[in-house]
């Protein structure tokens, strides 16, 4: 008699942290259905690929990985899911390969995945609901996978969607419309989460500030899920307009709630910002961040930054470069603009509303604004070198000649390594939040520290 061996699937993620949650979720559901979880390089029945259509270059990213895969593993089925088959299926259709391309609510009909895999529909398949579809809400939390060798980290969805409108983004043309997931049935997935293991949840969406179900807020969900038996709870990218005094004093006050917020900024002239049609101005966003690291203790703020927005001028840019630089940034997140076909912006270019920058402008001030991101990243480690921080260990490996490193991350998100010659003793850090000696930073922005006992 033939031996039954479960169908096995692999995941690859490309982008947000929306993505993994979701990507979880999806591999979760499978699982419960007689799935087994593998790896692309154990061997893998079919491999599903997360993908991203943020930018062109993301989208170039996706194109790239999925043909390595491909090429690869040539006995395995290939799925394209997320927002790159939702936005352009045309292009991912080209790739000779792909067996699928599911959009963004498709990717969740779990037995179409059975069907793909014995061929029972006819292949290629390409569902992609109209945009206009997109109004279910699906939960996505980790409960079959984790970050690193143990259950560390989980991302939990709380919300889909963004009203915002503004002029350069595509998410909204992918992800529809704002809805979330009522709070109920969020805190029981958190406490589903710290019951299997994980000490830390990520929150995630597309605009979780924009939170609101059954009348309840953000704030309203964060303090029900301060009840949760979990060592750390994580706010992913928050807009500005809504990091308001009740959102501060409640990080401030929390021994769960970790202090890092990741705000992003997208540029600091008025002009460019009334052009993004952003919420805020570039006094609003100081404000924000000042009295943030004012009252939340050893506070981490990151921002995203883009460069070459088209009718950009030189003036634009330096108003931005001095406004980041007085800021007190923990990190940024630098991107080159890219117009994305059926947008405010795609459209005002195409009309010449707006004229592009240079390339070779883009290239420099892009440059540059990582340069400057790096002096902003190297100040704030280096406040942390010569003190003690709590570290939740994620990942461990070979370092080379007998040495091995794990690494993880302190509250404020701090990626701490150490160096271990005993590989079991190493190996027991994984999972576990422990008390370490920040002892150095490196060239290359590396802190390095020993575990105290």
């Amino acid at each position: 008699m033939k031996e039954y061996r479960k169908k096995r699937v692999a995941g690859v993620t490309l982008g947000c942290k929306l993505n993994y949650a979701e990507t979880s979720s999806i591999l979760g559901d499978l699982c419960k259905q007689g799935w087994s979880l593998s790896s692309i390089e154990e061997g893998a029945d079919l491999i599903v690929i997360h993908t991203c259509a943020v930018t062109k270059q993301a989208e170039q990213k996706c194109r790239q990985k999925i043909r390595g895969i491909i090429r690869k593993n040539p006995a395995s089925r290939i799925v394209v899911i997320g927002c790159y088959s939702q936005f352009n299926p045309e292009a991912l259709a080209a790739i000779k390969g792909i067996d699928a391309i599911l959009g963004s609510n498709d990717k969740f009909e779990i037995k179409l995945y059975n069907d793909i895999l014995l061929g029972s529909v006819s292949l290629p398949v390409v569902n992609v609901s109209p945009a206009c579809m997109l109004e279910e809400i699906y939960p996505g939390y980790s409960l079959q996978t984790a970050t690193g060798t143990e259950r560390t980290r989980a991302f939990l969805k709380i919300q889909d969607g963004c009203n915002y409108g503004c002029s350069y983004c595509v998410i909204p043309l992918i992800r529809g419309k704002s809805r979330s997931i009522p709070a109920l049935q969020i805190v029981e997935q958190a406490h589903v989460l710290a019951s299997s293991g994980y000490r830390e949840i990520v929150l995630t969406g597309v605009n979780i500030g924009d939170y609101h179900a059954d009348g309840q807020t953000l704030c309203d969900l964060l303090r029900m899920l301060e009840e949760v038996n979990v060592s750390r709870i994580r706010i992913s990218s928050i807009e500005p307009d809504i990091v308001d005094s009740e959102l501060i004093s409640l990080v401030a006050g929390s021994q769960k709630i970790v202090p890092h917020l990741h705000i992003p900024l997208q540029s600091g002239s008025d002009g460019i910002l009334r052009a993004m049609r952003r919420r805020y101005d570039t006094a609003h966003y100081r404000s924000k961040i000042l009295q943030s690291v004012d009252q939340i203790a050893e506070c981490a703020i990151g921002a995203d930054v883009m460069v070459g927005y088209p009718g950009e001028t030189e003036e634009d840019y330096r108003q931005m470069y001095r406004f980041i630089e007085e800021l007190p940034l923990a990190y940024l997140h630098v991107f080159s603009c890219s117009v994305r076909p059926g947008t405010l912006l795609a459209r005002q270019t195409a009309a010449r509303e707006r004229t592009p920058v240079e390339s070779g402008d883009i290239a420099r001030r892009y440059r540059e604004m990582v340069e400057l991101g790096r002096r902003h990243e190297a100040r704030f480690k280096a406040r942390y070198t010569g003190t003690e921080c709590l570290v939740l260990f994620e990942h461990a490996k070979l370092a080379g000649e007998g040495i091995q490193q794990c690494s993880g991350y302190t509250r404020n998100y701090l990626r701490v390594m150490v160096e271990c010659a005993d590989s079991e003793l190493l190996q027991t850090l994984s999972g576990n939040e422990l008390p370490v000696r920040i002892d150095s930073l490196d060239d290359d922005l590396n802190l390095k520290g020993r575990v105290l006992s």
